[in-house]
């Protein structure tokens, strides 16, 4: 699974010398009986999807039929319908069989951009494209906006001589407009988990059935976040969820950080980022409360955000996620490096690069006081990102209750749909 690194003794040197530390044991106090109020309730249910669970056959039956019919699959969601899948599904790029092209391509058009949209459709074969479309609420008006779109791109293109073959749709059970266009097509439709929001549906059907289609193994993720739940019931004074929810809140209470920083050394888990941006975002901004995520990924942001995160204002908490890869990836040929007075290059390899570089930019940081932990994971698995995902939603479901907000509801953004469908109404007058 993962280790994480608050830096060992020089994290509670900092509690200290802020003057932090009562402060961090009553946040850290209330989020362990927090954490064992969630226990004893038998956990949240975004945290409680079993890795045999029942549903799992019909996921993966449901992939298999897909997979076996098209070669490109296009997920039609937003948000939280398409931000946990496209996280989970990252790491399929780096396998065997996705590097031989065997594979359904999936597509995720989660923003409603013409212009993309324009070009999708303009380089896809809609005969061998099955579209599957996400709503939580069955009512999600880009993604019935996209539906529809799809539906008028494959008749017109196919002629496919029954058009239901070609979706498939997510959506809670009940009278909504997106399950009433699945079932009056004739097309599979799975439930969305009534107990489950979006943002926290990564390990639902939502995010496992394109995960299924991708190749990878939905029973790892789940038993990675199932191995992260039982270390969490088990000890929550040492899960990395508590410990996190504490200290960040500890931090924005009383050292004026105001964002917190996400940022992974490997290119697998840039869609990780987004997906955790919407997550802290949506369940935490509310009340004037908050703190704001910012997305990084090393090595690259060390040549455009680091400037910043080093020498400007002391208001970020920095998470690093690491995997050891000392040896790894393509070597420098020595004598080229050497030729150029590049000596420390020679015979190195990327792998010890980057490993090299996250341990400096770590350093750097603490020198300069800012506060950081480092998650190091030890591949890029399954049930390793299932314990990330799963760790971080307890996280943010624990700093929710420590700075006294809903973790679970967005009433901000919902004045915003409203407004759009009335735009949308009035156009022709």
């Amino acid at each position: 699974m993962f280790q994480v690194n608050f830096g060992a003794n020089d994290f509670y040197k900092q509690i200290r010398e802020r003057g932090l530390e009562a402060a961090f044991d009553a946040n850290l106090a209330r989020a362990k009986d927090h954490a064992k109020t969630l226990t004893a309730n038998g956990l949240l249910p975004f945290a409680r999807q079993a890795s045999d669970a029942p549903e799992l056959e019909t996921v993966n039956a449901a992939a298999k039929s897909i997979c076996a019919g098209f070669k490109h699959l296009i997920v039609l969601g937003t948000g939280g319908s398409s931000l946990g899948a496209q996280a989970a599904i990252a790491i399929a790029r780096y396998r065997a069989d996705h590097i031989a092209g065997d594979n359904t391509v999936i597509h995720t058009p989660d923003s409603l951009c013409p212009f993309e949209m324009d070009r999708l459709l303009a380089e896809l074969d809609p005969a061998q494209t099955h579209v599957l479309a996400i709503s939580k609420s069955g009512t999600t008006a880009e993604t019935l906006a996209q539906l529809l779109v799809c539906r008028d791109w494959i008749e017109k293109g196919a002629k496919p001589a029954n058009a239901g073959d070609h979706f498939t749709f997510i959506t809670e059970p009940g009278e909504r407009p997106l399950r009433t266009y699945g079932e009056k097509l004739g097309s599979t439709i799975l439930d969305h988990p009534t107990d489950v929001g979006g943002r926290f549906s990564v390990l639902t059907t939502v995010g496992m059935l394109p995960v299924a289609i991708s190749g990878l193994s939905a029973a790892g993720f789940r038993a990675g976040a199932e191995e992260v739940c039982k270390d969490f019931t088990g000890n929550p004074a040492n899960s990395a969820a508590v410990i996190g929810a504490a200290l960040t809140q500890t931090l924005h209470e009383h050292a004026g950080v105001s964002q917190v920083l996400l940022m992974p050394y490997a290119e697998a888990l840039r869609a990780f980022t987004r997906w955790h941006g919407q997550l802290w975002a949506e369940s935490l901004g509310k009340d004037g409360l908050g703190t704001t995520p910012i997305r990084a990924i090393g090595p690259v942001d060390q040549h455009s955000q680091l400037q910043l995160f080093l020498d400007g204002p002391n208001d970020k908490f920095c998470t690093f996620i690491t995997i050891p890869s000392l040896g790894e990836g393509p070597r420098v040929n020595a004598a080229e490096a050497k030729a150029y007075g590049l000596d420390y290059m020679a015979g190195r390899t990327i792998g010890d690069a980057v490993t090299c570089q996250s341990r400096a930019t770590q350093e750097t940081l603490r020198k300069k006081g800012r506060m950081v932990r480092e998650f190091v994971i030890d591949r890029m698995s399954e049930e390793n990102l299932g314990g990330l995902f799963v760790s971080f939603m307890l996280e943010t479901v624990l700093t929710a209750h420590l700075m006294g907000v809903d973790a679970f509801d967005q009433p901000a953004v919902e004045e915003g749909k409203v407004l759009t469908r009335e735009y949308l109404g009035a156009l022709d007058s």
